[in-house]
Formats: C-alpha cells, structure tokens, sequence
C-alpha cells in the first residue's frame, strides 16, 4: 500500500520520510490541499528508474533500426572480441 502524506509532513518529518525511502525503496506520494501534489523517492531508486528509462529508450531504438532493415552483428563474434579486449589474449 502505497504511503500517502500531507504537505505539512513534509515539512515538520522530513527526516522520517527520508528514512522511509531509503529503507523501503519505495516513493511516499505528498498531498497539498487533499490532492496529489508530489512524489518522494531516495535518489538510489530514481537514478533506477531513470537507468531503466534509458535502456528502454535505447531498445525501442534498436527494434526501429532493426525493423528499417539494419543489419546486426554476429553474438559469438562480438562475444570474442569482447573477451580478447578484456583479457587481452586471443581465445
């Protein structure tokens, strides 16, 4: 269940709220005047989200890619090349 506060929480708890996010990794959704104003969020579990938002954004680049006709490389060669980049030696 989702952990709603009034504004005024926000000011007079603020530590207890940031506590909250940090341990439960979940957002406290802030009301002002009975109505949805804001979100709290620690920053680990945004930059999370954002993290997630990126990688989405760049697969649904790759599908178009692959959709207008572009050609990938082969997994076993890039896997080699990788691998001979980390370590250094040929496999």
């Amino acid at each position: 269940m989702p952990m709603i506060r009034p504004i005024s929480d926000l000011r007079n708890n603020a530590n207890e709220i940031s506590d909250f996010c940090r341990q439960t990794c979940q957002p406290v959704y802030i009301t002002r005047n009975g109505t949805g104003d804001m979100v709290v969020l620690s920053i680990s579990e945004y930059e999370k989200q954002q993290a997630i938002i990126d990688l989405y954004g760049k697969l649904a680049v790759a599908e178009k890619e692959i959709t207008d006709g572009a050609k990938g490389k082969d997994f076993l060669t890039t896997a080699r090349q990788l691998r001979e980049r980390i370590h250094g030696t040929e496999l």
